[in-house]
């Protein structure tokens, strides 16, 4: 059962690695919050399509990472 656990979570940390490294940036930079780029920090822009489903799509990882994170810690102490 460890060892089944263990598996789900590197498939889910490297999940979370590439659906993080699969989203586009959200602001230029310095440059662009000095020059009024800031704005879309607050959400005036929506996010529909893509980036709506690769949002989602980390935060079910992340929570999933985390949940299978502990879970794991948990069977590792009772060993």
């Amino acid at each position: 059962m460890e060892l089944v656990l263990k598996i789900v979570l590197v498939i889910a940390s490297l999940g979370l690695i590439a659906v993080v490294l699969l989203q586009p940036g959200k602001s230029s930079g310095l440059s662009g919050a000095i020059s009024g780029g800031a704005e879309h920090l607050f959400g005036k822009q929506k996010a529909r399509g893509l980036e709506l489903f690769l949002s989602r799509l980390t935060i079910g990882l992340a929570v999933a990472f985390f949940v299978l994170s502990l879970v794991v810690a948990y069977f590792v102490k009772q060993a």
